[in-house]
């Protein structure tokens, strides 16, 4: 007998008296499917899924026989197609991703279907916290002038979004002011379980911003995708990914005092890219994971794309149902949560040598010391007492080594006499913002930045007026908790008021520094630095006049405050002198082990979170007076933030054959660690870039350009966007008259070698009909998860990347927009292979067909004449992504199924 859904169907009593049912795993030795009880917890969740699933269409019996048998250390080539239970989207990658949808319906219209046939099948919830900046920091009103220029920048983006909450049926939007959306979707939008029918089943997701992972905490098996991929699962398809290695972490020991989970989860990120998880699960075990609190278990989860790994998981456990009861859920709910994992064998913190894992790696909590990391990337870890000598060696190392090349440290520049501003030297500290969703979500650190806030201000200290400080909660829960608990206040007396309820200065949105401040670093070509609670600090992220960022807690995030220097050690230098005269150092101000526990224990209240994510609580006034078009297509009129996406456009209803690509020049050739802000920026737009000088040519004038992120709907910016950082070094473009290599987004036309805008470059290119590639290092597209990455790549008319490695989701990207993702074999680089960007480029056989993992010849042509043929391995994982590219992406592939 084939196996079948019903086969594992058992029931389940609850407290209330209710009798449920579940896909038992513990089913599965009677039929047949082996124990599967050393498997990795989120394995066996997945498992659950394929099970529940399974149609002998899309999940087969095979595909459950094949996770159910397997092995820690086997060679992975089998595909799990994986349906989740909901999508969660922010709105930076949310309005792209509508306006897919939208010209999806365009296209199936043309085709003589319905527009409807176009509509999410699983709940989707877009939670809009990405447009908001922080221009506004030390008034009293900045959250409310912070929000009205928000909506005044993004009514053309509101309106269409909540055009798409009226227009398919399945999704919901979170308004602007809640909070960001994975401290939302960790307190409020996550059940834990789910409910269908009668059916209990485990929640998972995935999300279209990298730090969805921060749910893993909860149990839940989820993770970061494109938006392309997102739409696929909104319309039916299953996730698809190759069955993955499963890396077990053992936590060790408990934290000592003053050790935090952002000095953690910072040694975590430092050790495991080391260790080298990228596309790989990781899940935490032992007695340490099991003292951890749900909170700073989700610190740990919320970084696991910048230690590369696509989850960072905790199994549940009791932990996890008090936090649920802790957050407002009710009574059924916490009871369903526990008696269903309970039921599954799944509850409970797994010991050591309980689970088989590929490989374990033993972390000690207890050796954690005060960290931060920096100035560049957010695995450099530094230890707090390294930070001074460590900044100062950073000056002078060369940029090659991923310094700055200063012989020296540039004094303080002498004021004119006009100057508002004081003078400013290397290491200075110009933005100091307690930001993003790694730590705003756990109070433990957030109470612990207002205690030392608290002992601050009792001491007479205060916070420099040039320094631009900011307090943006991940959700209105944290203001609520430090009012009650009295911090609120010497917060705001140190200038950390809230100026916003989402993702600003992590995400870019840091908004302007003084213009003084600004022209003063570009004179004298200054490395001043921001310090943020967030989890990213890529080049040019922050902002854009600041070249060394570092990631801290909220609390060390006051302290350098105070301090106003990065290259103040403070474990032997004072944060500043009191009102007395006296020097006042940081473990004076420190909070205490008992101080901080209680003030935990005086603010927790379920109530509060009811209450602040009660429905008619999160809609705010200039939410609701925003007016949307209605109907089940989008109009499209002119804007210069919505437009409808060429990518359906002429769309033949059976896949063309794909064409050979021959005669190929690379557009750019690109060292390690290329981010997707690098190639998709989400900051300002400047006024004589490609996509600034298309907007002036629309009439928006340049204080009206907003950013790269806000404008994801309209193609025509994101295409000129694409590879438009300031920071970034196209190694084809020859050095400037002094030597030094040039930033910026720029490309080498060949075979002239005229130098200009890479987007100009690239039209050049297309306009002849020449194809393009790019070649990078390690690690590239690394970062958020920003579907306009490949997007761009592909409207810019590259058909190939190759790479040393690639991140997991900018690779899926790739893939789902239609362009090659290969990588070097063996020592083949861009160095070893002595690539100058001059050469033309053939991938013969490409044309006759995909299969995952296979090899193919590139074949190199030098300018002297001679051929070289190097091997290289397509990074195509699965069979659903080999017949992605075949359609020319995923947006085409869906689109004939639903319509064919």
């Amino acid at each position: 007998m084939p196996l079948r859904p019903e086969d594992t169907l058992r029931p389940l009593t609850l407290a209330n008296g209710d009798t449920v049912q579940l896909h038992a795993l513990t089913a599965l030795p009677a039929l047949g499917l082996g124990d599967v009880s050393r498997l990795p917890v989120s394995l066996r969740i997945v498992l659950e899924s394929l099970l529940r699933h399974v149609d002998d269409r899309r999940v087969t019996e095979d595909h459950v026989r094949q996770l159910a048998a397997w092995q820690p250390r086997a060679t992975r080539s089998d595909e799990i197609p994986f349906v989740v239970a909901r999508i969660v989207l922010q709105d930076f990658t949310g309005v792209p991703l509508l306006c897919d949808l939208a010209a999806m319906r365009d296209a199936a219209v043309r085709f003589g279907q319905p527009a409807r046939v176009v509509e999410p099948l699983v709940p989707v919830d877009l939670v809009v916290d990405h447009s908001v900046q922080v221009d506004h920091f030390r008034e009293a009103d900045a959250l409310d002038l912070n929000m009205r220029l928000e909506f005044q920048r993004n009514a053309e983006r509101y309106r269409f979004i909540k055009w798409g909450m009226q227009a398919f049926a399945n999704v919901r939007v979170v308004p602007p002011g809640v909070g960001i959306v994975h401290q939302v979707n960790l307190e409020s939008l996550a059940r834990g379980v789910v409910r269908h029918g009668d059916v209990l089943l485990p929640d998972s997701l995935v999300g279209t911003d990298s730090h969805t992972t921060m749910i893993n905490a909860l149990g839940v098996v989820a993770w970061g995708v494109g938006g392309i991929e997102a739409e696929a699962g909104m319309l039916g398809q299953p996730v698809s990914f190759l069955t993955p290695d499963v890396v077990g972490v053992h936590l060790r020991g408990r934290l000592k005092p003053g050790a935090t989970a952002t000095d953690l989860v910072l040694v975590i990120t430092e050790r495991l890219r080391r260790f080298g998880v990228v596309g790989q699960f990781v899940e935490f075990f032992g007695e340490g994971a099991a003292s951890l609190t749900l909170p700073d278990r989700a610190t740990l989860a919320n970084m696991a794309p910048e230690y590369g790994a696509t989850m960072g998981f905790f199994p549940p456990d009791e932990v996890t149902a008090e936090y649920l009861a802790a957050t407002g859920r009710t009574d059924d709910e916490v009871d369903a949560f526990r008696r269903y994992f309970q039921a599954q064998q799944l509850f409970g913190m797994p010991q050591a040598g309980q689970i088989d894992y590929t490989r374990e790696l033993e972390i000690d909590l207890d050796e954690v010391v005060p960290s931060v990391a920096g100035p560049k990337r957010p695995q450099d870890r530094i230890a707090l007492a390294d930070l001074a000598p460590a900044f100062t060696a950073l000056l002078a190392a060369p940029v090659g080594a991923g310094g700055y090349g200063r012989a020296e440290a540039v004094a303080p520049t002498p004021p004119s006499a006009a100057a508002t501003v004081p003078p400013l030297a290397d290491g200075d500290v110009l933005i100091a913002a307690i930001t993003s969703c790694t730590n705003t979500s756990n109070p433990s650190v957030m109470l612990a930045a207002g205690l030392l806030a608290r002992h601050a201000v009792a001491r007479g200290l205060k916070v420099a007026p040039h320094i631009k400080t900011s307090l943006a909660p991940g959700s209105r829960v944290v203001t609520d908790y430090l009012e009650r608990a009295g911090l609120l206040a010497p917060l705001e007396a140190l200038g950390f008021r809230v100026v916003a309820y989402g993702c600003t200065t992590c995400i870019g949105n840091a908004g302007p520094l003084d213009a003084e401040i600004e022209a003063t670093i570009k004179a004298h070509d200054l490395v001043c630095a921001s310090v943020l609670s967030g989890n990213r600090n890529f080049e040019a992220r922050i902002h854009p006049a600041l070249r060394a960022n570092f990631l801290m807690s909220p609390p060390l995030v006051v302290a350098f405050a105070l301090a106003g220097r990065v290259t103040t050690d403070l474990t032997r230098e004072p944060l500043g002198t009191d009102s007395a005269g006296q020097p006042v150092w940081l473990s004076e101000v420190w909070p205490s082990p008992d101080e901080l526990a209680a003030a935990l224990r005086a603010v927790a209240d379920p109530a509060a979170y009811r209450r602040l994510y009660a429905p008619g609580a999160t809609v705010p006034p200039l939410w609701a007076g925003i007016a949307a078009p209605t109907g089940e297509r989008y109009g499209w009129e002119p804007s210069t933030y919505i437009a409808r996406p060429p990518f359906l456009d002429d769309m033949p209803l059976t896949p063309a054959p794909m064409t050979e690509l021959r005669g190929a020049r690379a557009l750019a050739l690109f060292g390690d660690s290329i981010t997707t802000d690098h190639i998709s920026p989400a900051g300002s737009i400047a006024p004589d870039s490609p996509a600034g000088t298309w907007l002036q040519t629309q009439g928006v004038v340049p204080a009206a350009f907003n950013s790269y992120g806000s404008r994801r709907g309209q193609h025509e910016v994101m295409l000129r966007g694409t590879f438009a950082n300031v920071r970034l070094r196209n190694l084809a473009v020859p050095p400037d008259a002094q030597g030094r290599a040039v930033e910026g987004g720029f490309a080498c036309h060949q075979p002239e070698g005229v130098v200009a805008s890479l987007y100009e470059v690239a039209m050049a290119y297309q306009r002849a009909g020449t194809p393009t590639v790019i070649f990078a290092g390690t690690e590239y597209g690394t970062g958020s998860s920003r579907d306009w990455a490949a997007k761009g790549t592909r409207l810019l008319g590259v058909r190939a990347v190759i790479a040393r490695s690639f991140e997991r989701i900018h690779r899926a990207n790739l893939v789902g927009m239609g362009v090659l993702p290969l990588q070097f074999t063996g020592l083949d680089s861009i160095e070893t292979l002595q690539l100058h960007g001059d050469e033309s480029f053939d991938l013969p056989g490409v044309e006759e067909g995909l299969t995952p993992g296979q090899m193919v010849t590139l074949v190199i042509h030098r300018p002297d004449g001679r051929r070289q043929a190097v091997a290289l391995r397509l990074r195509v994982d699965t069979p659903m992504e080999a017949e992605y590219l075949r359609h020319g992406g995923i947006l085409p592939c869906v689109l004939r199924e639903l319509v064919g």
